[in-house]
């Protein structure tokens, strides 16, 4: 799709401030219509308690932030990102993503973080990909919120996998230990980004590896989470 800069990704029509993006009536159109939990990001009957899965079976991460439900017409962009090579794309969905993230912080005072971290790709896909579509999400995001970012925070130490096709139990066994922590990150308040979390598997592995190496909190900020 061929997209001019000062038109909106999803409905063509003129943006006010002139260059690529989503406009509001857009970035208000594809937010999620139903309640979730703040921690888990599933559905839920309270937007700021914790559900019942998350009482039960506690997350390794403390808050969960998400735009929307896997699904058109967000999930068409993310799949233009990542397989198309429109890298144009991205800052239009950070900013849709740090739209979220000051509207949850208005509504219940989540935390800004120290330092966000980026899910890596294995080096072979990231060669193959030519970019890993996290980093550029991260990188307006860091800049916007004034906070530390490196795209080398977090390395994958070997391949894995492909998850679309696994269930929940052997994505988190695909995952064990594919994940090494480059950076102190002990007293600090982390932010894991992925464009979407599916079962959790994969944030969940960085959590708990960030959480072990002391970092203070740990929250999960995505484009989309799978309801």
């Amino acid at each position: 799709m061929l997209t001019v800069p000062g038109l909106c990704w999803l409905c063509r029509m003129p943006l006010a401030l002139g260059h690529w993006g989503i406009c509001s009536v857009c970035a208000q159109s594809v937010r999620c219509r139903v309640c979730l939990c703040p921690q888990c990001g599933l559905p839920a009957t309270h937007a700021t308690l914790p559900c019942g899965r998350c009482l039960q079976k506690t997350p390794p991460w403390q808050r969960l932030v998400t735009v929307s439900d896997y699904a058109p017409p967000l999930s068409s962009l993310i799949h233009q990102l990542k397989f198309s090579r429109r890298g144009e794309i991205a800052v239009a969905l950070s900013r849709l993503l740090l739209q979220e993230v000051l509207l949850a912080r208005r509504a219940t005072g989540l935390r800004l973080p120290d330092r966000i971290v980026s899910v890596p790709l294995w080096q072979r896909r990231h060669w193959r990909r030519g970019f890993n579509q996290t980093d550029l999400l991260c990188r307006p995001l860091a800049r916007w919120l004034g906070c530390a970012w490196d795209s080398q925070s977090v390395t994958r130490v070997r391949a894995t996998a492909t998850q679309h096709h696994l269930s929940a139990r052997l994505r988190k066994r695909n995952l064990k230990n594919a994940f090494r922590l480059e950076l102190p990150v002990r007293g600090l308040h982390m932010v894991v980004v992925d464009d979407v979390v599916t079962t959790g598997s994969t944030v969940a592995e960085i959590a708990q590896l960030l959480l072990r190496n002391g970092a203070a909190t740990v929250q999960v900020w995505c484009l989309c989470r799978t309801l």
